[in-house]
């Protein structure tokens, strides 16, 4: 049930895209903002950016699934960070929306594998906007979203006293050549894609992370509220960020109501 439906008021969940943001810039803001949430001096917030190119390496990452040494890595400016995430290895880069979603799962909502799989849907519906066909599959290690039998977003997540951090990277325009120079998700099979490269597209960032900023508010039942300033963002990184903050609403799709609907089950 929604709020609506249940008489509770609805959580407010701040979001705005932030455009490109080292990645430990963005781990030191999303430590901000989830120790004010959980003093009780913070909002919930959606970060939505995206990085310089980096290889982040979860908790079960293995020095094997770096396969592009120290030195071909700095040919082409690519970082390597440890993180405390689930998962392994993934590459972050530019054409790629990185959502951080900071929030509060107590008390409704306490339960890991439905966090991962709202964060599925929302991507899914996210990538119907923009034309593409996506779903679940079954299995830890196929955690993510998939077109087809190629996979096109990673999830990698942290909890603490069920605060949220880290989140999903989904591939816009995304140079898919740099996937190369790792075992993505400890896969070395997968395959990556992109929505350029499954309908020629090129959505700019701001446009995905606003159709994106909406559908996570239907799949999280938050009412979400773009900022137009960000104060913990430019403490957080000592300036303001770069890109602009993206708040429009995307159209619904043919067939859909104006408003939020409810939550379907996903195609796995």
């Amino acid at each position: 049930m929604t709020g609506r439906e249940t008489g509770r008021a609805r959580r407010t969940v701040r979001h705005g895209f932030l455009g490109r943001v080292p990645y430990r810039d963005a781990e030191a803001l999303q430590a901000r903002v989830r120790d004010a949430l959980r003093a009780g001096e913070g909002e919930e917030r959606l970060l939505l950016l995206e990085h310089p190119h980096v290889y982040t390496l979860g908790r079960n990452a293995a020095a094997a699934d770096l396969v592009l040494g120290p030195a071909a890595r700095a040919a082409r400016g690519i970082e390597v960070a440890e993180t405390d995430r689930g998962g392994q290895v993934t590459y972050h880069g530019p054409g790629q929306l990185v959502g951080y979603p900071i929030v509060d799962l107590d008390p409704d909502r306490r339960d890991v594998r439905r966090y991962v799989r709202d964060l599925q849907e929302t991507i899914v519906r996210t990538l119907a906007d923009f034309g593409v066909e996506a779903g679940m599959r079954e299995g830890q290690e196929a955690v993510g979203v998939w077109a087809g039998e190629e996979k096109i977003a990673s999830i990698g997540v942290h909890l603490k006293r069920w605060v949220t951090t880290h989140g999903f990277a989904l591939n816009v325009t995304t140079d898919l050549s740099y996937f190369g120079g790792i075992v993505a998700c400890g896969m070395p099979q997968v395959r990556l894609t992109s929505i350029e490269r499954l309908t020629g597209a090129r959505p700019a960032l701001a446009e995905v992370a606003a159709h994106c900023a909406v559908r996570f508010g239907e799949v999280f039942d938050r009412e979400m509220v773009p900022f137009q300033e960000a104060p913990v963002v430019s403490e957080a990184l000592g300036a303001s960020p770069a890109g602009a903050v993206a708040s429009a609403r995307p159209a619904p799709r043919s067939g859909e109501a104006a408003g939020p609907r409810a939550a379907a089950p996903a195609a796995r």
